[in-house]
């Protein structure tokens, strides 16, 4: 999700977006322990995700946006 997309959203959709790229996170990371990680790269895709979620969930609870 692009950060204007995310920010058009509630910051109890944000939290429930955060959950599901947390779940897919650990799949994720489980797949490349086990060695069937089809996609790699989709692991920092995902924490940047998080991380885009987070940073616009603290912007609206400082009341920038």
């Amino acid at each position: 999700m692009k950060p204007n997309e995310v920010r058009n959203l509630t910051v109890a959709e944000i939290q429930a977006e955060v959950d599901k790229r947390r779940e897919e996170l650990l799949d994720l990371r489980i797949q490349t322990a086990v060695g069937q990680a089809s996609n790699p790269k989709r692991i920092r895709t995902a924490k940047r995700e998080i991380a885009r979620c987070l940073t616009v969930v603290r912007e609206k609870q400082a009341g920038k946006r």
